[in-house]
Order: C-alpha cells, then sequence, then structure tokens
C-alpha cells in the first residue's frame, strides 16, 4: 500500500485535475474547404505546450483568430486541402509529448461521416481515414475514460481512502457498487444537459471529500465507529454523486454530436469502471503479496497512507478554494 501511494500521491501532487483533454474539430464546409477548431486547454495556469501542425498543402485562407476562455484557449482558421483530399493526411501536435493530456480528433464531412481519434502525448499526431467502426470508437472512449481516472489523482485517492476504511469483502463490494451507482447518475445528468455544477465549486467540494476520509481513517485505526465506519457504502454515494459531475468534465470538453453522445457516455463510463477495479485490484494485490512476504513495516511507513489522503484533501481543499474566491 505504501508503494502504491508513492505513486499515486506524486500524480497527485503534480498533475491533480490538470488533465482535461484538448480537442480538434475539423469541418467540412465545401469540396475542398474545411473550417478548423483547436481547443487547447489552460495548462496549470499556462497556456498548453502543444501547437497545431496541419499539413503543408492545407493552405489557410481565413486568418487565424483567437478565443481566450477560463479554462482554455480556442484557435479557428478556415483552410483549403487541395486535390490530395484528407485521407491520409496527418494532423501533428508538437509539445503535446510535454504534457499529460490527450486531444480528441474529430473529422466531421459534408455526406454526414465522421472519424475520430485520441491522440497521446506518447504518439503525438493523428492520420486521417475513412469513417470507422463503432468497435474502433468504443475503444477510444473507454481509453479516454481510463485515461482520464488514471492521471485524476484527486478520484483514486478517494478510492484509496474508502479502501483504507472498509472491512471485508462483501462491505468492499457495497461500497464500490454505490459509488459506481452514484457517479454514473450524474455523469449522464451532466452529459445529457439535465444539471450543471459550475466547476471552481465543484472542485473544492472534491478535495472536500478527500479530507473527509482522513479522520475517518484515523478513527479506525483507534477502534472507534462513526456512520462513514459502520455504512461506508453511503458516504461512497453522496459523495459519488460529486465525482460524478468531475468524470462529466473529461467527456463534456470533447463536445461531441448529440447522436454520438449515448456510445460515447456508456463507453467512456466503462473506462473510467475499468480504471477504478483495476486500481482496487492492484491495491488488495499489493497488500497481500506484503503480507505474504511477512514484510515487516515501520509504524509511520503503515499510517502514511491514511494521513496522506487526510493531507492531500486539505492541501487541495485550500488550494482550490483560492482560486474560487478569485473567480468570485
Amino acid at each position: 500500500m505504501l508503494a502504491l501511494l508513492l505513486v499515486t500521491g506524486t500524480s497527485a501532487v503534480v498533475h491533480a485535475h490538470e488533465s482535461q483533454p484538448g480537442t480538434l474539430e475539423l469541418r467540412q464546409v465545401d469540396k475542398d474547404r474545411y473550417e478548423v477548431t483547436w481547443r487547447a486547454p489552460i495548462y496549470f495556469g499556462q497556456p498548453h505546450p502543444a501547437r497545431l501542425e496541419l499539413p503543408q498543402h492545407w493552405k489557410t485562407v481565413v486568418e487565424p483568430t483567437v478565443l481566450l476562455l477560463a479554462d482554455s484557449q480556442v484557435f479557428h482558421r478556415v483552410v483549403i486541402i487541395g486535390g490530395q483530399g484528407v485521407e491520409g493526411s496527418i494532423i501533428r501536435f508538437p509539445g503535446l509529448e510535454k504534457s499529460i493530456t490527450d486531444v480528441f480528433v474529430r473529422l466531421n464531412r459534408l455526406d454526414g461521416t465522421t472519424m475520430t481519434a485520441v491522440v497521446r502525448p506518447s504518439k503525438p499526431y493523428a492520420q486521417l481515414r475513412g469513417e470507422r467502426t463503432w468497435s474502433t470508437t468504443a475503444g477510444e472512449y473507454i481509453g479516454l475514460g481510463f485515461h482520464h481516472i488514471l492521471r485524476g489523482a484527486d478520484h483514486l485517492l478517494f478510492v484509496l481512502g474508502l479502501l483504507l476504511i472498509v472491512k471485508g469483502r462483501l462491505m468492499l463490494l457495497k461500497t464500490i457498487t454505490a459509488f459506481t451507482v452514484a457517479h454514473s447518475i450524474t455523469l449522464a445528468m451532466a452529459t445529457f444537459g439535465y444539471a450543471s455544477v459550475p466547476l471552481p465549486p465543484l472542485e473544492v467540494a472534491i478535495a472536500l471529500s478527500i479530507f473527509f476520509l482522513g479522520p475517518e481513517i484515523v478513527r479506525t485505526w483507534r477502534g472507534e465507529t462513526s456512520l462513514t465506519i459502520r455504512y461506508p457504502w453511503i458516504v461512497a454515494f453522496l459523495f459519488g454523486l460529486l465525482h460524478g459531475f468531475g468524470f462529466a468534465t473529461g467527456l463534456s470538453t470533447i463536445g461531441m454530436p448529440k447522436a454520438e453522445v449515448p456510445l460515447a457516455l456508456f463507453f467512456f463510463n466503462v473506462g473510467v469502471e475499468l480504471c477504478q477495479l483495476f486500481f482496487v485490484f492492484t491495491a488488495r494485490a499489493l497488500v497481500r503479496s506484503l503480507k505474504a512476504l511477512n514484510v515487516s513495516w515501520p509504524r509511520w511507513a503503515k499510517v502514511l497512507p491514511g494521513y496522506a489522503v487526510g493531507s492531500f484533501g486539505a492541501y487541495w481543499t485550500i488550494q482550490r478554494m483560492v482560486v474560487l474566491l478569485k473567480v468570485f
């Protein structure tokens, strides 16, 4: 558990929730003319290190415009692609390899066909091809959900806090299920536009949910009890509603067509669940392995995960409260 905490904790300090994807939309407006909209998220308070590099044979006919938003910069231009067409063209994102964010690429043609792709920092380019199968698109959304949670360490630290409180397999199953059901509800509500929460207050509330678990973990060590310790699934459900709105930020920034929303929502949620299950199974397997090896940990190492959950929660609460006060 200590090794897992060190990996998650380091990621938590560096990444936290600064991993919203960028988006590139190419919309065909004429036979050889396309609108290009590149949204680069604000990255740790600074312009994103990645830039858009279009194929050399694409010629800009309307000079680029830049719109500065609270969470991103939006670049817009119109290009003529020439006789070669878009098929096989390669879009590059120099500097993306220096970040932890993905870029979601969508090509919309006049005939109604689309192409989507997810560009990752390890491979910062996309090759435009014909319309892809639903299974390929589904795989992209699953990967997007998985990476969103893997790089959003605040959510994983909340799950870690639950693991440190819950005793018994059945209670763990009930707790994880309650968390899953809750965040699936609000993820769907936010994605379909039935509910929304301003991002700054939401980030504070998510940080508070992690901070809340710190004292509860200490109570379990002391043999004390509380509502959280007796019924952790209730707390997991209530806070899961908040975290679901947080998950929705990773999907809503993509700006999907309405017809694509159900497919995207389902498979994005699958990716979220796979990442959470991977984290839970990894944590439990690590603990079992250390017990089997009869590793003797010093007292401070045993209590470090619990105090770290509370400490990171407190740090993020203060950090995000400062941001919230600046906004208002």
